[in-house]
């Protein structure tokens, strides 16, 4: 399956219905009166975010969603039938713009999330709504209401717990195929990876996904290389694994473009939790391998960590140390939840009807605090 991660879209939720004109005409009944129904109201455009997806390829081959319009009324007070709302499925992740691309009108973030994009239109009323004692005989209907349209672009941030950065051919793609069930081109030339992979990493009776992206480059925030469109993909990681090949002449350069990168791209990712690590080491001699963590921890001020995914040396204490990291963004997250529900179950005031709160819950009525 091909990866598309932006797509525009056009969507329009349906027309109302449109009133009726109508009087009652039946036998033995002298004033029958006027009894034209009230039209349909259009239908509503709906986007749900659900867990089967991970790309948006399917809107490269449909890019307008029109919902159906409200039936017309008709006599005897008939109103028309609404039209069916109108469901577009999104991989969770996606983000929801407007037509200028800076406007975010919604994230989805979760499973089963739903948000209404356009409201349907309402339908108009038909000749009985007019109709009063000094208007028997109303020959007015409405036209149904327009619906909304509007162009939106759709662009996915894959969710993933931890991600891996690093310049081209740093062994990315290596360390997903080794540690997970993923399988990414792997090649001996830069640029192997041209979209982002997906894996899971089931250790220590923890599981994680992990998100490997392609390569940068210098200059990858003015669109060198492949730019850096993918790494709004990992944006939403809890930790970044920072990659460098060991077998580099300038290793500690390396670091050092990676991470302008990153802080030239800006939305948090400078501020991230990241893991340095110094990659196929097995291509190097032990005593070779301390001498290059020591000189790049001491230029770069942080610990390096050293492995190797082909032979698996030191894998394992690396996936811990993601691991970790998760384990606590996970905690943090789920603590912030708590915080927030406890914070809407605050808003609720305790109303007994008679003007005042007797704080025992009795025969009270829960309304929401403005």
């Amino acid at each position: 399956m091909k990866f598309l991660d932006q797509a525009k879209i056009f969507i329009k939720s349906g027309d109302g219905g449109n009133g009726c004109v109508a009087f009652r005409r039946e036998k033995f009944i002298e004033f029958g009166g006027p009894d034209g129904g009230v039209g349909g109201r259009g239908g509503d455009v709906f986007v749900e975010a659900v867990p089967n997806l991970n790309t948006l390829i399917d809107f490269r081959y449909q890019q307008h969603f029109k919902a159906p319009k409200g039936r017309d009324g008709s006599g005897d007070n008939r109103s028309g039938k609404s039209g069916a709302s109108l469901v577009i499925k999104v991989p969770v992740g996606t983000q929801i713009l407007d037509d200028d691309r800076e406007t975010l009108i919604a994230d989805m973030t979760r499973t089963g999330q739903r948000i209404r994009l356009a409201k349907g239109g309402d339908g108009g009323f038909g000749n009985a709504h007019y109709k009063s004692s000094t208007n028997q005989a109303p020959r007015r209907a409405d036209p149904g209401w327009p619906g909304e349209e509007l162009w939106v672009w759709l662009r996915l941030k894959l969710i993933a717990d931890a991600g891996l950065v690093g310049l081209p051919n740093a062994g990315k793609s290596t360390l997903l195929a080794a540690v997970t069930r993923a399988r990414p081109k792997i090649a001996d030339y830069p640029f192997t990876t041209l979209h982002p992979n997906l894996g899971v990493v089931h250790m220590d009776k923890r599981e994680f996904v992990i998100a490997d992206i392609p390569g940068l480059i210098e200059g990858a925030h003015e669109g060198a290389g492949l730019g850096t469109r993918f790494l709004g993909h990992v944006e939403r990681c809890a930790v970044l694994l920072h990659m460098v090949d060991a077998t580099q002449d300038d290793f500690v350069d390396a670091y050092r473009v990676v991470r302008e990168e990153l802080d030239a791209h800006g939305h948090g990712l400078a501020d991230k939790s990241e893991i340095v690590a110094l990659s196929k080491i097995d291509a190097l001699p032990q005593e070779e391998v301390a001498d290059r963590v020591t000189a790049l921890a001491d230029a770069i001020g942080k610990p390096v960590m050293a492995f190797s995914a082909v032979s698996g040396a030191h894998l394992p204490e690396v996936l811990r140390q993601m691991g970790e990291h998760v384990d606590a963004a996970r905690q943090a997250r789920d603590e912030e939840a708590a915080r927030a529900d406890n914070a809407a179950a605050q808003d609720v005031v305790w109303d007994d009807g008679e003007g005042g709160d007797d704080d025992d819950g009795a025969g009270d009525t829960p309304t929401w605090a403005p």
